[in-house]
């Protein structure tokens, strides 16, 4: 008789086994989607949904009406877009701290008087093309720097950040120049069934980070590679190349985030994106991504990102100081982050 026989006899020499209480099976239930993705956002969709009631409290109808909503998304839609690629980094363990410089240089590049003759005889999409070129191979070199020089990838992306905006600031002669294709502000200023253009490139963008990174090879090889890289490495996974990939991806979402930009200001300028790799990283962060890598979503992403941009709309709507969102702000990424751990540990604990 084999051993995988027994188990089989075992269940039939003691009779059927006895059905699950109903209470129990809730219980499992309960507990099996506070360990997954619904335990891991609620904390951040009871943050933002008190920030609703506060900002609908405070400000009435000025803050609840469907302009201001669209005004909210709107806002978060670029910092959004610049998210969407640092999740992929920091759930494969790195870190980018360069996308807000390389946005700032693509923008400038994008509109540099050659390429704006080029697009005024050809096409505006030459300055789309242009800018997230910029992105791609600033996100490449980045990636490689780190995946083949082996360089930590805060000192690398440091440098970037430092160099590319130099180059920017070099190229625009420390000036703003301003965008001269009108089919260009024309399209990126339109609203598609009411809703503005911005917006719909930050839901497109959102969507297709999602399906990458829970529907695709991609994604599963991010995860494995930010949860235990010796291991994936060990399994076969080509760690180095990936890791280009992932900063070339952060890179593209930069360049997008640039086009998104000129679009809103007409301009391109070395002083966009100051600041905006920290506030993604802290979207990131605040979305369930952890800072040592493999576990994230992107949907909890778009709820940080979300969360910051309806602080931000609240304290207008106030006339509140900076000085004092900024202290909120930090008060929010702690009781997101503790309201999402409990959540999540709640679904982790043993019978």
């Amino acid at each position: 008789m084999s051993e995988s026989q027994s188990p089989t006899i075992a269940q039939a020499e003691s009779g059927p086994a006895s059905p699950e209480p109903p209470e129990q099976r809730r219980r499992f239930t309960a507990r099996s989607l506070l360990s997954g993705s619904v335990g891991r956002n609620l904390g951040l969709i009871l943050a933002l949904a008190a920030l609703f009631v506060v900002g609908a409290i405070t400000a009435g109808d000025r803050f609840t009406n469907i302009d201001n909503i669209l005004v909210i998304v709107r806002l978060a839609s670029i910092i959004g877009v610049i998210s969407v690629g640092m999740t992929f980094v920091i759930i494969g363990g790195g870190i980018d701290l360069s996308v807000g410089s390389v946005m700032g240089l693509a923008s400038v590049v994008a509109t540099l008087s050659a390429i704006q003759a080029l697009a005024e005889n050809s096409t505006w999409l030459v300055m789309v093309f242009t800018a997230l070129a910029v992105g791609l191979a600033a996100g490449f070199l980045n990636g490689f720097v780190i995946a083949y020089g082996k360089v930590v990838a805060f000192m690398a992306t440091l440098a970037m950040l430092v160099a590319a905006r130099g180059l920017a600031e070099i190229l625009a002669n420390r000036t703003t120049q301003v965008v001269r294709i009108p089919e260009f502000i024309e399209f990126m200023n339109m609203d598609l069934l009411g809703i503005d253009m911005l917006i719909w490139i930050f839901v497109l963008v959102a969507v297709a980070g999602w399906i990458l990174l829970n529907r695709t090879t991609f994604g599963r090889r991010t995860v494995a590679i930010g949860g235990n890289r010796e291991a994936a490495r060990l399994a076969g996974l080509a760690v180095r190349r990936h890791t280009m990939y992932l900063y070339a991806l952060a890179g593209l979402t930069a360049g997008i985030a640039a086009v998104m930009i000129l679009g809103r200001t007409t301009a391109g300028t070395s002083t966009h994106g100051q600041l905006y790799e920290l506030d993604a990283i802290a979207a990131v962060v605040v979305g369930g991504t952890l800072l040592v890598g493999g576990r994230g979503t992107i949907t909890g992403t778009v709820f940080g990102v979300l969360i910051f941009a309806t602080l931000t709309n609240v304290f207008t709507q106030n006339n509140l100081s900076t000085s004092v969102q900024a202290v909120a702000k930090g008060v929010i990424i702690v009781v997101a982050v503790l309201l999402q751990q409990r959540f999540a540990g709640q679904g982790s604990k043993s019978h």
